[in-house]
């Protein structure tokens, strides 16, 4: 037997890498994703629309309405609708989506599933704390109805990102001109977020922002230099806003909202009367649950020319 005194040390065995996991409901309606720490995103795939965002710890950071309709027949009231190409109601000012339905049609529509793509943490003996996935979704004319197509007759291409990490949910979206004739549009993501008391919810990072301010009718208005506060129903569009937006529950930031290219903030909460006139809003005093703090491109309309591309992109952070 011969004595190897200098064999070479045993190749450690790595333990197993956690890596996130994505998933398709059996039903081929919605996408999971779920890190290894417990962070998990459900996207449906009509509308694209995330309708649950939980961080590590278990916490739900979106509102959904017991009520909404998931079928496909409507659009989801509550998650993160996204809104394109129009925002509001149709304007007879603005021929091109003069026949759109309010918010346009990207949230009346099934996305296509193009894949994900993860990282995943190769710290040996560390949980996989910094894994992420992102998920993409894909929608063109062919994926619309004959009358969307009618009433906005362009050659586009949507791509919409939707990455998962610790604790932080980003939404991107990739507008392409993939025509000759330019078209116009306007875009944001219409997030309702969960709060535990809107009475003792403020959001802060818009004081020095001008705004416009929708009840009971569209009023231009000047900055109010204070943080926003709820005692009755408050939809105002604030433009222009540059700083980070933090929503504030019960006197500590629950929510930070970080932008690129999406310059202007909508800020909406039903409250009591109007909430009981919406079929598909529930439970009754849901509105005391939820603020809809939207990232968007809407003041003004967008021009792509044929072959142009534009991006846009809200980064969330949870911190409770």
């Amino acid at each position: 037997m011969v004595d190897r005194t200098k064999r070479p040390a045993e190749i450690p065995i790595s333990p197993l890498v956690a890596a996130p996991v994505v998933s398709i409901t059996h039903d081929n309606t919605r996408v999971v994703a779920t890190l290894p720490r417990g962070d998990r995103v459900e996207i449906l795939l009509f509308g694209a629309n995330a309708l649950s965002w939980k961080t590590g710890n278990g916490k739900e950071q979106l509102f959904l309405s017991d009520k909404a309709i998931l079928d496909g027949s409507k659009p989801v009231r509550g998650g993160i609708p996204l809104v394109f190409p129009l925002f509001g109601p149709a304007q007879e000012s603005h021929p091109a989506t003069a026949k759109l339905p309010q918010h346009g049609f990207a949230r009346n529509v099934r996305w296509e599933y193009l894949g994900k793509t993860s990282s995943e943490s190769f710290a040996i003996g560390k949980e996989a704390s910094d894994a992420s996935v992102k998920i993409d979704f894909g929608l063109s004319p062919t994926e619309i109805d004959d009358k969307f197509k009618s009433a906005w007759p362009y050659s586009f291409g949507l791509t919409y990102s939707i990455t998962l990490s610790p604790d932080e949910l980003s939404t991107s979206l990739q507008v392409a001109n993939t025509g000759t004739e330019a078209f116009e549009f306007q875009t944001l993501f219409h997030t309702y977020f969960a709060t535990s008391d809107i009475a003792s919810t403020h959001v802060t990072g818009l004081e020095s922002n001008g705004f416009i301010n929708k009840v009971p009718s569209p009023k231009q208005t000047a900055a109010a230099n204070e943080p926003i506060k709820f005692s009755g129903e408050l939809d105002r569009v604030y433009t222009g806003a540059e700083k980070d937006i933090i929503i504030n529950d019960n006197g500590k930031p629950s929510i930070t909202i970080k932008r690129n290219e999406l310059p202007d903030v909508v800020v909406w909460n039903p409250w009591a009367d109007k909430s009981k006139g919406m079929s598909d809003f529930g439970p009754e005093d849901g509105w005391k649950k939820m603020v809809c703090v939207e990232a968007g491109s809407v003041e003004k309309f967008s021009r792509l020319e044929g072959g142009e591309t534009w991006e846009g992109q809200q980064i969330i952070k949870a911190h409770l």
